[in-house]
């Protein structure tokens, strides 16, 4: 309980620091979507900014250096996920890796027979559970800069965290407050996940990206990615989806967008 008294104490005085006002400047260059916050809602994402980047351990890799401008412009993108939760600033991530552009990884992919075959791969980002974020600065400032577009690096491996909130086992279901939440999760979703492996499968060019059914845990980040940069159209033709993504960001990026 100490701890948590100190972390609030230190969170109080960060959150009372002027906002600098070279990060607005990136932040207003660089993530489009913080234009069409409201000024309580730009205030709020501010605030957050300051402890996020105050408490993350940030390490520039691939021979990047990192600057204020990069954290600014990630640190937006990645608290505008829970700009309507309380003190929610992504504990579990310890630190923030950052590479110039996509980066190679070591990996490994199971066959349908069985075999497992390892092998490095491209990658633009990962999460993982209790660990850090790793993140291509050159697809994490694109995301920002062209909002609108359905494709967002940060907002992806940040939903991941958010769905790694319940365990290990990520299994596109973020904690919800109510069993009755938990059943209407489940219905839409996989009604949801259902049709748009038969518009890929169809080649139908569905309104959210195909990798979203990689499985459900992708199929969440996706639709995350949607949800704040297509959110009108998502309303439109996925008013479910829409609809439980709406209550629970606690947020309804359709109704300020211009």
């Amino acid at each position: 309980m100490i701890f948590q008294w100190l972390a609030n104490r230190r969170r109080k005085k960060l959150r009372q620091r002027p906002f600098p006002e070279a990060w607005r400047g990136y932040i207003e260059k660089n993530v489009q979507a913080y234009g069409h916050l409201t000024p309580q809602e730009q205030a709020k994402l501010q605030d957050d900014i300051q402890v996020f980047i105050a408490e993350k351990n940030w390490e520039g890799c691939g021979g990047l250096v990192l600057t204020d401008e990069m954290k600014a412009t990630i640190a937006a993108q990645a608290c505008l996920l829970v700009l309507a939760f309380e003190n929610e600033y992504f504990d579990r991530v310890l630190s923030i890796l950052v590479y110039p552009s996509a980066y190679v990884a070591p990996g490994q992919s199971i066959t349908r027979a069985g075999v497992v075959t390892e092998g490095d791969s491209h990658r633009e980002g990962e999460a993982w559970y209790r660990g850090p974020v790793i993140l291509s600065w050159a697809d994490a400032l694109s995301g920002g800069q062209r909002s609108g577009d359905g494709s967002n690096l940060v907002i992806h491996e940040f939903a991941h965290q958010l769905d790694m909130l319940n365990g290990r086992d990520v299994d596109g279901m973020p904690p919800l407050p109510t069993a009755d939440r938990v059943k209407q999760w489940r219905e839409v979703v996989d009604k949801e996940f259902a049709q748009l492996e038969d518009d890929c499968r169809h080649r139908r060019r569905p309104l959210l990206d195909c990798y979203g059914t990689t499985n459900l845990a992708e199929f969440f980040a996706v639709a995350s990615e949607c949800f704040f940069e297509r959110s009108r159209e998502m309303s439109k033709r996925h008013p479910e989806l829409y609809g439980i993504m709406r209550d629970y960001y606690g947020q309804d990026p359709a109704s300020r967008t211009p």
